[in-house]
């Protein structure tokens, strides 16, 4: 039986008085991937933003792999968060100063207990290696594509091996061609890392192609 990574049960979030997220539940297996739909405001970005710890719901029960969130410390939930969820936006935020591998290997310099650099280093190179990134380590982001960039992003988010990748529009600023070769991409990447995958995104196309869609409106989830 598959072990249950993500476990919501009946969260909510408001802002303002206004009702984001309303008793919303969610299960999430360890490995499996699921895409969120849904108008803008619709809560997508306030639900990823409860699974990856960023934000507190205000009702509800969330576990982590069989954690309680709200019974941890801040400090436990940072350690978690670094060490255990990748994260990927829209825009790829990487330093343009550094190098595309120092981008890469930059999350595991905020891990709990100090990493072997030359095996965190030799698998950021590895991982460039595999998303078409090899002749492009020492380069710097901004002599790379927006399409490179991206991918960049990706495995800067799977440099601690984390146990979740929670994705926001991670196609949304790329053309068509592009954003269908990186859906493509972190498919591969949840099945070969093991990693549970979300991907977040206003086109229906690319939820599809990752898999089981749900939708988010006016603050409840669906599946499609």
């Amino acid at each position: 039986m598959e072990s249950t990574l993500v476990d919501i049960t009946s969260i909510s979030k408001r802002y303002a008085e206004r009702i984001i997220l309303d008793h919303v539940d969610l299960k999430l297996a360890v490995g499996e991937r699921m895409a969120i739909v849904g108008p803008s405001g619709s809560g997508k970005s306030t639900l990823l933003n409860v699974m990856g710890l960023l934000d507190d719901p205000d009702e509800g029960v969330f576990k982590f792999d069989g954690r309680e969130v709200a019974r941890l410390s801040e400090n436990a939930k940072a350690r978690l968060r670094c060490s255990e969820i990748g994260f990927i936006f829209q825009l790829h935020h990487l330093m343009p100063q550094l190098s595309v591998l120092e981008n890469v290997t930059l999350p595991a310099h905020a891990l709990a207990s100090k990493p072997n650099w030359s095996e965190v280093e030799a698998r950021g190179a590895e991982l460039l290696d595999r998303v078409g990134l090899k002749d492009h380590l020492n380069k710097l982001p901004g002599q790379l594509s927006g399409g490179e960039r991206q991918r960049a992003a990706v495995v800067r988010a799977l440099i601690n091996r984390p146990k979740l990748i929670l994705a926001d529009e991670p196609t949304g600023a790329l053309d068509r061609s592009n954003a269908d070769k990186l859906t493509k991409l972190l498919i591969e990447l949840n099945e070969s890392e093991k990693a549970s995958l979300v991907v977040v995104t206003h086109d229906l196309a690319i939820a599809k192609a990752v898999g089981p869609v749900s939708q988010i409106d006016n603050g409840k989830l669906t599946v499609l």
